[in-house]
């Protein structure tokens, strides 16, 4: 659960982008888009191996 308090004269939009920056940071916007529609469980794993191939080829190109 992501909370902010008030720093001294902090501005109520001065929390709300810091609110905002909290959620990013912890992925929550991410959750929520992937989460707004159906995807086939097809399309996941798809997703998923894409995502580790990119990952095993960064790691190749840095050694």
């Amino acid at each position: 659960m992501i909370r902010v308090k008030a720093r001294g004269s902090e501005s109520v939009e001065q929390m709300v982008r810091r609110f905002k920056k909290l959620c990013e940071k912890e992925g929550l916007t991410r959750d929520i888009k992937r989460t707004s529609y159906y995807e086939k469980p097809s399309e996941r794993r798809r997703r998923k191996t894409r995502k580790s191939l990119k990952r095993i080829q960064k790691d190749l190109l840095l050694l």
